[in-house]
């Protein structure tokens, strides 16, 4: 009987793996077998996920990378080839909320959401998407959010940033398909991590929770499932798609 959710032999490549979903993803695809190289800025962090991601019994890596520095991430996907020798997944998982209101907002900080955001996701996919089309084969994963689908006050750059990263998506997977790459996207709705702390402590938590269609916010490893569908050969006729797991928020949006 084939297991099409096996990722033994596989390499994957998890950026913005520190902390979150990154940390979750990483752990999510070393438990399926693949061998994990994570990155992200804080490296002391990273360490944390590495030991986390190498009691599964696979081989983890920790490689500095700075999504809004270029040369740091062509670095960081050289480094992983040269240590494993391909990329077989990339996870597109940096990212960051300027929270300001329109009229208070400034450019430098629509620029840093949109270099972390948009512009280190373009730029990892190019570089990963080399070396998978050179083996004919691949998966790049970007993650989106419910903010892909429509906008709210507080942070026009975060939606804009996720609406962003959906047609890319798109894109990717036009080009890149034919070639034997696959790109799709997961676009959570509210997780507890560093970014939603906000929403899921403040006071409106429990009006939140109470408008979603199943009453509650989504718990860890509730995106696993996804990610594994999309970085295995389940998903070989998937692409171009930006799947929501949301607890049904977007469908009443």
């Amino acid at each position: 009987m084939k297991d099409y959710f096996d990722l033994t032999g596989k390499v994957a490549l998890v950026i913005g793996a520190s902390s979150g979903l990154g940390r979750q993803f990483a752990k999510a695809l070393a438990n399926q077998g693949a061998s994990v190289a994570v990155a992200a800025r804080r490296v002391e962090k990273l360490e944390e996920t590495k030991k986390q991601v190498e009691e599964f019994g696979v081989k983890c890596i920790a490689v500095p990378c700075d999504v809004s520095d270029e040369d740091s991430i062509k670095a960081c996907i050289e480094a992983v080839v040269a240590e494993f020798g391909k990329i077989d997944i990339l996870c597109n998982n940096a990212g960051i909320i300027v929270w300001e209101d329109l009229l208070d907002s400034t450019t430098e900080g629509w620029n840093r959401a949109m270099a972390t955001n948009v512009t280190g996701a373009y730029i990892a996919s190019r570089e990963a998407a080399r070396y998978m089309v050179e083996q004919g084969s691949g998966r790049i994963i970007n993650t989106a959010s419910i903010a892909a689908h429509g906008g709210e006050a507080g942070s026009v750059s975060y939606y804009a940033s996720k609406a962003a990263i959906a047609n890319l998506t798109r894109a990717l997977a036009c080009e890149l398909s034919p070639k034997g790459v696959n790109v799709n996207a997961i676009a959570p709705g509210v997780f507890a991590t560093e970014l939603t702390a906000s929403s899921i402590d403040g006071p409106m938590a429990e009006a939140q929770k109470a408008a979603l269609p199943m009453r509650r916010f989504g718990r860890e490893g509730e995106l696993d499932g996804i990610l594994i569908y999309l970085a295995s050969d389940a998903s070989s006729f998937c692409t171009g798609q930006v799947i929501f797991v949301d607890g049904g928020q977007t469908c009443k949006m």
